[in-house]
């Protein structure tokens, strides 16, 4: 059977496990949908970014984005991508924990028995090879290690704003007692708040931000000199000591 060529006809197929591949040669923004199944968005070459109604996310390559079945999200390809889509039954016994949506490191092995899936017809033997390398993808998938690539948003209105103009102009280079004047708190108030709501600190929060905004533009045809610039980096050194930060 031939591999349907929509996300909509793998929904409903008689098989837990079904894929696609495909490849964007320019930026495409997805708008806000959602799936009734899980969903593994992989990145094989390229960069995409991928948001939740409370948490934005970067996938480069070598990295996908395991989406909550039925939670509604958008999605956008920077500059040419070659990505890859599972879409997994949520099934009651399956040992993989959906929530929350994160990012997920994708294995040697991961990627090599999805490459080999999705050379599977689209209602493979379930005791057979597609059987076993669909066996295969979701206990990878149920070991594979978070990476570090979510923004999660803050509830507090006055924090969210803050998350807002920095996510405009990440270059804005305000030290943390600026910002909580700006806010009209203090800065035990302010840090407090940002940690409990985000499960990080606004350093932490701030510089993957930015990492994130490197990755796209670069993505989009700058050059890296360019891109350290655009989010506030006056040197390739210190960009590069806050991308060792982001990937500890």
């Amino acid at each position: 059977m031939k591999q349907p060529q929509k996300a909509v006809d793998l929904q409903n197929v008689p098989r837990p496990v079904a894929a696609m591949a495909r490849i964007y040669e320019k930026s495409v923004d997805f708008g806000w949908h959602s799936h009734r199944r899980g969903q593994l968005l992989q990145i094989v070459d390229g960069f995409m970014t991928a948001r939740t109604p409370d948490t934005s996310f970067i996938i480069p390559s070598g990295y996908g984005l395991l989406i909550t079945p039925d939670i509604p999200h958008a999605v956008r390809s920077h500059g040419r991508v070659s990505m890859q889509s599972l879409y997994i039954e949520p099934e009651p016994g399956l040992a993989l924990r959906w929530e929350p949506t994160r990012v997920i490191s994708t294995s040697v092995l991961l990627s090599a028995a999805v490459g080999s899936f999705l050379e599977q017809p689209t209602l493979y033997d379930e005791n057979g090879r597609g059987g076993h390398l669909a066996a295969l993808i979701l206990e990878e998938i149920a070991n594979a290690q978070e990476g570090p690539f979510a923004l999660p948003m803050p509830s507090d209105k006055r924090l969210q704003r803050l998350c807002r103009d920095l996510s405009e102009t990440p270059a804005i280079d305000l030290d943390i007692d600026h910002w909580a004047d700006n806010l009209g708190m203090s800065r035990r108030t302010m840090t407090r708040k940002f940690r409990t709501q985000t499960g990080m600190s606004f350093a932490e929060w701030r510089r993957r931000l930015r990492m994130a905004h490197v990755m796209r533009r670069q993505a989009e045809g700058a050059r890296l000199e360019e891109a350290a610039a655009d989010v506030g980096y006056r040197s390739l050194s210190s960009l590069r000591k806050a991308m060792r930060e982001v990937a500890v």
